[in-house]
């Protein structure tokens, strides 16, 4: 019995089922999705019932789930809207004003200066999956603030590997500026790279591809392939530092634009795709978190780090945004939107934990504080800005925005 328990059919299956409930849950207290699936993970993980833990399966399944979900993203997005003055602004002060905040309140809780460093740092992460699909979810991908957002969160993902190594060196004692000049001239060499390739040259090949012969006696090719490019485009993002869904989000910006006219529409395939396993990897954030863990000691710090998470984000990320040309209610939206440290955060946490350079309860604060943050501004979005109200002379609900 028990070696049935362990095949792979049946925990895929466990966590789709996990998955339904959590819809069930999110329609139940009228939330985001999002917010029930990783409601569920809780549930079932090891905060309560610990019918499932986090094993190379689930983490697999979820990371997975991650580039899917940020590929499917990426073909809604073309590469003007992502890199702008205006994006590079609110991603760099959005990770300055975090470091120091999270710096500042490790000391003053008495931490040492190198578990200061590393806090900081995980600080810096916004995890982009989390809020594109909320905005994705009710629609809202293609405003303004949701591109601020995706292409802040894209850029900001570079200056966090920047503070990464940074952070590293600094407690090892190894800084150099030659260091973090290759640090740096990796990551924007591989975005430039990787989207002019993508752009230029695979995206145009599909499209001749699908006016040739084997393409329509084989029309799901072309999905395999643009689906062989997303997850090799995820390799090499972690080959030169950054995030695999950043590679992944590159990969489908670069086919934005491909237009098919035999074969099976690839943007179909992987929305299906994501579907699955971008349900796992938010059942999984609630499965990561292990609220059982948390101390008296570590309770008070991990409810100041996540207010200090929350507000270096929100006035980091908004005031610039309001500054470059935003309204208010926009520039809100693009502070809260970038709020969420998810599994980014949580990841920075364990390189810190594996390294000695901060403690078992430090992680825990922070794999909690990633959770917290995550969770928020689905909430927020759903009760504040996207209220869902219902049409007086029609029965069928719509999102309205509520004033500027």
């Amino acid at each position: 019995m028990e070696s049935l328990l362990t095949l792979p059919e049946f925990q895929m299956s466990l966590l789709l089922f996990v998955a339904l409930g959590g819809y069930l849950i999110a329609s139940r207290i009228n939330q985001s999705a999002v917010i029930g699936l990783i409601l569920v993970g809780l549930l079932v993980g090891p905060s309560a019932l610990g019918l499932i833990t986090y094993t190379d399966f689930v983490a697999a399944l979820a990371h997975l789930g991650a580039v899917i979900l940020l590929f499917v993203i990426g073909l809604e997005f073309n590469v003007k809207e992502i890199l702008s003055v205006r994006n590079g602004v609110i991603a760099s002060i959005g990770v300055i004003l975090p470091w120091i905040g999270g710096y500042g309140l490790a000391l003053l809780f008495g931490f040492s200066t190198a578990s200061a460093i590393f806090i900081g740092t995980a600080l810096t992460a916004t995890s982009i999956a989390i809020t594109a699909n909320v905005l994705r979810e009710m629609g809202k991908l293609q405003t303004e603030a949701a591109k601020a957002i995706i292409g802040a969160a894209v850029i900001d993902d570079v200056l966090s590997l920047l503070a990464l190594a940074i952070g590293t060196d600094a407690v090892s004692g190894t800084i150099s500026a030659a260091g973090i000049a290759l640090v740096a001239v990796k990551a924007v060499a591989f975005i430039a790279i990787a989207g002019a390739f993508g752009i230029l040259i695979v995206s145009r090949y599909l499209e001749k591809l699908d006016t040739t012969g084997f393409a329509k006696k084989f029309p799901e090719f072309i999905f395999i392939f643009a689906m062989m490019i997303a997850f090799l485009y995820a390799m090499l993002a972690e080959v030169v530092g950054l995030s695999a869904i950043v590679g992944a989000f590159i990969a489908g910006v670069s086919f934005e634009s491909v237009k098919l006219n035999h074969s099976k529409n690839f943007k179909d395939g992987a929305e299906y795709l994501q579907i699955i396993f971008a349900s796992i990897f938010f059942v999984s954030l609630g499965i990561l978190a292990d609220v059982k863990a948390i101390t008296p000691e570590i309770f008070l710090f991990l409810l100041v780090l996540t207010l200090v998470a929350i507000v270096t984000k929100v006035i980091g990320c908004g005031l610039p945004a309001r500054l470059m040309g935003l309204g208010n209610r926009d520039s809100l939206i693009v502070g809260f939107g970038m709020a969420p440290r998810g599994e980014v955060a949580m990841i920075v946490a364990l390189i810190g934990l594996e390294a000695g350079i901060i403690g078992q309860g430090i992680y825990v604060a922070l794999v909690l504080m990633s959770l917290l943050t995550t969770v928020i501004t689905p909430i927020v979005y759903r009760n504040w800005f996207f209220r869902q109200k219902e049409i007086p002379h029609n029965t069928r609900e719509t999102y309205i925005e509520e004033g500027n």
